[in-house]
């Protein structure tokens, strides 16, 4: 970008979620104009766009259309028309991340292909299509237990299960059955998340890395602590594989590394995320560049931002609770937003639904330990109640 630009940019989103209202609020204090895709009139940024295209995210004409109206087009979710973005980009459209990326990363069979292709550190797998396949794949790895992935349908924790051979000898119950991912299951210290943003130029940088901690139940992240709690050789090791993935893409944009981080030090790519993440919601308060500023600054062709933390941080997913379906009123707000250093972001959705990711309360404090003391109050008193 020319040093005399004014920054006034049309940029098209595809789809209008959350992660889509925060890219939108990182811009704000810019010139630059967002024109999102997405299939309801009340979606979380839709009340912030410029502009809206209604369709569905997989409509070839409605992308088509954003495209005419934007100098850049990125996604928020995996579940979009990729050939549609394909043909647009052999045509000289910026696709960001490039679909051909996108392609691979929402098949999470070709995604591994990938990893192993390329020699970055992955759990052994195999790849079947019907549930008769999944226990010859088990016993050719030798192992009894492992996590069965639904190659293209799962997105928020679905479409993913922990099965051991046993039961699945035992009952003949699978848990879904159509292309499927059988991978071995990783006995792991801490889950880890390293966010990567890279440009066209290859100029690269990661921000600190997460630890993670999931609900066993909806396998949502429930809770995300930074700077993780692993030794500098563990963090090195995490920064420079994420590096190695996003780099063996040739990827351009903001990517999630997600990481296993093993009982015996190892460090394992579980899978990437071509888009903010939810393990880089606190980067909004607790770095000098957020994840959702740095993606703007690469769709502008900006200097990366630095991605330092300013102070130690913890994030908390406000999912909806259990019993509480439609409307619904919040307890506790009042409580925790008189508590310094406690964000609470709610995405505006218009119901709750059990476990629907309804908002995330950043919390930061000079210590981890006092961070997450915070946060522990915060999942204790927040609670989406009946209206």
């Amino acid at each position: 970008m020319s040093s005399g630009s004014n920054l006034r940019k049309h940029i098209g989103i595809i789809g209008g979620g959350q992660l889509g209202k925060m890219l939108i609020e990182a811009a704000q204090p810019w010139n630059t104009f967002f024109h999102i895709l997405e299939s309801s009139d009340d979606a979380p940024a839709s009340r912030i766009a410029d502009s809206q295209i209604v369709g569905t995210l997989t409509d070839d004409a409605k992308i088509r259309e954003l495209a005419s109206k934007t100098e850049v087009l990125t996604y928020e979710i995996e579940h979009v028309g990729v050939e549609t973005l394909k043909d647009l980009e052999d045509q000289g459209v910026r696709v960001v991340p490039s679909p051909r990326i996108l392609e691979i990363i929402k098949d999470k069979g070709l995604q591994k292909q990938f990893y192993a292709d390329h020699g970055l550190p992955t759990a052994p797998f195999r790849l079947v299509n019907t549930p008769e396949e999944w226990l010859p794949a088990a016993k050719e790895l030798g192992i009894t237990r492992f996590a069965a992935k639904s190659r293209t349908d799962g997105y928020d924790g679905k479409g993913v299960a922990l099965c051991s051979v046993e039961e699945l000898e035992r009952t003949g119950n699978y848990p879904f059955t159509g292309p499927t991912l059988i991978e071995s299951f990783v006995d792991c210290e801490k889950e880890l998340s390293v966010i990567v943003a890279r440009k066209r130029n290859g100029e690269v940088i990661t921000f600190p890395t997460v630890e993670m901690e999931f609900d066993p139940v909806a396998n949502l992240v429930e809770f995300l602590a930074c700077p993780a709690r692993i030794d500098q050789t563990a963090d090195q090791k995490a920064k420079g594989i994420a590096i190695q993935c996003i780099e063996a893409f040739d990827g351009e944009g903001l990517f999630a590394v997600e990481l296993f981080l093993t009982k015996n030090g190892d460090i394992l790519v579980n899978e990437i995320a071509p888009r903010p993440h939810n393990s880089g919601h606190h980067t909004i308060e607790a770095n000098y560049t957020s994840q959702y500023e740095q993606l703007n600054r690469i769709l502008l062709d900006l200097p990366l931002g630095a991605t330092d933390l300013i102070q130690p941080a913890v994030m908390v997913n406000l999912l909806g609770s259990e019993g509480v379906s439609g409307t619904y009123a919040i307890e506790g707000l009042d409580e925790l937003l008189a508590l310094p250093g406690v964000y609470i972001h709610l995405y505006g959705k218009a119901e709750s639904r059990p476990k629907r990711k309804m908002g995330h309360a950043t919390v930061l404090a000079p210590t981890l330990d006092e961070a997450i003391r915070k946060a522990r109050l915060v999942q204790e008193k927040f609670r989406f109640i009946k209206a």
